[in-house]
């Protein structure tokens, strides 16, 4: 089957991770969010990262002012007692999951052949080029 007559589509990435943070929210738990603090864009406070990762809690009882774009997550978090804008490009975010259970999912990576601009504009700080992706890896951590 060829694809090269099929117009191409948006990314799932976003609805993806919609579905299953308002999955996470529905049964009570808490929705976690594993990111690649490496990639271009990501704004966290620099304290948070560990081993070029971050894990940001996104219930909605943690952050204030939470978007879920399809771009972007973007939202307001208090650090150390201090808020601060927290910015994800959704490529950075690799997996959502509650932290109670540990149930959730890797966000699979987007096909650029077969996947079309962003829907929602980018800032201009973002058109430099991305660092290449690594394998994703979701760890356990107590």
């Amino acid at each position: 089957m060829s694809d090269a007559g099929n117009p191409r589509t948006s990314s799932n990435r976003p609805y993806l991770l919609r579905a299953i943070y308002d999955w996470i929210s529905d049964n009570g738990l808490t929705p976690y969010l594993l990111v690649d603090a490496s990639f271009a864009g990501v704004q966290v406070p620099p304290a948070s990262i560990k081993d070029g990762k971050v894990v940001l809690n996104i219930a909605t009882r943690a952050v204030d002012a939470l978007e879920l774009g399809n771009a972007q997550v973007r939202f307001l978090a208090r650090f150390g007692g201090v808020s601060q804008a927290i910015h994800l490009p959704l490529p950075a975010i690799e997996a959502i999951y509650a932290q109670e259970t540990g149930q959730g999912m890797m966000l699979p990576p987007d096909d650029p052949a077969t996947t079309a601009e962003a829907i929602e504009p980018e800032p201009e700080s973002s058109a430099q080029a991305a660092p290449p992706r690594r394998g994703n890896h979701l760890r356990i951590i107590k």
